[in-house]
């Protein structure tokens, strides 16, 4: 799938470190798929953030800049933890909705909640491929959404006559 995105474009990779052997299999395949579509890694800029809950803040002051086509919010939220996956997963997911309508900067999420999570061998490598695979689908989506909007923009650009 080849997209185009215009030359010079600046994006944001935000990724949480709470089970990044896993979470960064989606920034390698994003990256790899970013600068085969022509957009090398001098053109992301790469935040590390503890933990989901965090992604948020972050990305908010990243659109804020607006020096960014798009920002691309990475994280796993298993449960088994102190707080409810479901809640800490709705509640980033939501914050992003927000931060990409109050901004008009995409953000694209790879803040994924699977049902159950368990430490072993199979899940490790089967959320790893998972990942891999979701960094190329948010590649690709960054891509066609920034190209979409400026084509909205010119249709919503005033005539000259």
């Amino acid at each position: 799938m080849q997209v185009t995105e215009k030359k010079g474009a600046r994006f944001a990779f935000v990724h949480a470190q709470w089970h990044e052997d896993i979470v960064q299999n989606a920034w390698e395949s994003f990256s790899a798929e970013m600068a085969r579509q022509g957009h090398g890694c001098e053109s992301i800029d790469v935040v590390k953030v503890p933990g989901v809950f965090e992604i948020p803040i972050c990305a908010q002051k990243l659109a804020k800049s607006g020096q960014y086509a798009a920002i691309v919010c990475c994280g796993f939220v298993v449960d088994g933890g102190i707080y409810r996956h479901d809640f800490v997963s709705a509640a980033v997911v939501n914050a992003l909705m927000d931060l990409q309508l109050k901004h008009e900067v995409p953000m694209i999420s790879v803040v994924l909640t699977p049902l159950h999570f368990h430490e072993h061998a199979a899940h490790h490598d089967f959320f790893s491929a998972h990942f891999k695979i979701k960094g190329v689908e948010a590649a690709h989506a960054c891509l066609a959404i920034t190209a979409q909007l400026r084509e909205v923009e010119k249709l919503c650009a005033p005539a000259i006559s």
